[in-house]
């Protein structure tokens, strides 16, 4: 059985784009069920799989990243990867498919929780707001906290891979140099900016339709959204990018790793490093 990956929440699991793509684990929150069913439900899935890799974004519940902690600390295994992800819910969301397809690969499970770093510099999530008031997760300049409140305002923002936010009309937000498909997810927007103007400035091949995550108005500080990532479709080279990484073997656990942390234990990697992969033709 493939390595299972696994998420916070129902709406962080996308539909496969293949037939190959398994399914994602939903880790439920303490509000949903006990700690002996959680460590059960584990324990359930080390056995069926071998390991495991839960992705969750930054902002979910303490109570709920408490609780994979204490079932990590209980089980003490290193076969459980916990990996926070500072992309908003919809790139978390795009991440986690990806490597749901990975996992279906001959790479190890160390390989596969390495890759999240690596995958997330070729993620370009964010969102078309209609406030930014109440955003801390990208910088906002007081103009345009001011600006947030003249009726009309659209605001295009940019969280990864770098920060920006433009003013819809007298800016562009700057797109991947490479071929990507658009994933939509519409919020409480009637808005065409993101499927028109930005997708054409951005070239994409493809533009896709999903359901708003639930934690996205949270995330963005405002249901008044439509959420967007460009990304990599293509599983043939996503596996290039992973597997023109150089690997090593972890000092502290014993499992396979790419680049400077081990995606298992989360220890650093003392040994000197090679240049991360080149971005895709």
């Amino acid at each position: 059985m493939p390595t299972a990956i696994a998420v916070t929440g129902p709406g962080l699991v996308l539909p496969p784009q293949d037939r190959q793509t398994p399914p994602a684990v939903v880790l439920r929150g303490p509000g949903e069920q006990s700690l002996d069913q959680a460590l059960d439900d584990m324990r359930l899935l080390l056995e069926q799989h071998g390991h495991v890799i839960a992705v969750y974004p930054a902002g979910i519940p303490a109570a709920h990243e408490r609780r994979l902690h204490t079932v990590r600390a209980i089980l003490e295994s290193d076969r459980i990867a916990l990996l926070k992800s500072d992309l908003p819910p919809l790139g978390v969301a795009v991440l986690v498919r990806q490597l749901r397809q990975l996992s279906v690969c001959d790479f190890s499970a160390g390989v596969i929780a390495s890759a999240a770093r690596l995958l997330s510099h070729y993620v370009h999530a964010g969102a078309l707001l209609h406030s930014v008031a109440r955003l801390d997760r990208v910088p906002v300049s007081l103009k345009s906290h001011a600006k947030s409140w003249v009726p009309g305002s659209q605001f295009g923002v940019l969280a990864n891979p770098e920060p920006q936010l433009v003013r819809v009309g007298t800016g562009e937000l700057t797109g991947p140099r490479f071929a990507t498909h658009l994933l939509v997810a519409r919020g409480q927007s009637p808005s065409e900016w993101v499927t028109g103007t930005l997708a054409r400035a951005w070239q994409v091949q493809t533009v896709h339709e999903a359901v708003l995550p639930d934690e996205s108005p949270g995330w963005w500080g405002t249901p008044k959204l439509i959420e967007f990532v460009a990304y990599l479709p293509d599983i043939s080279l996503i596996y290039q990018l992973v597997a023109s990484v150089r690997r090593e073997v972890c000092t502290w656990c014993g499992n396979e790793l790419i680049g400077d942390r081990c995606g298992l234990c989360n220890a650093p990697c003392t040994r000197p490093r090679t240049a991360r992969a080149a971005p895709p033709p």
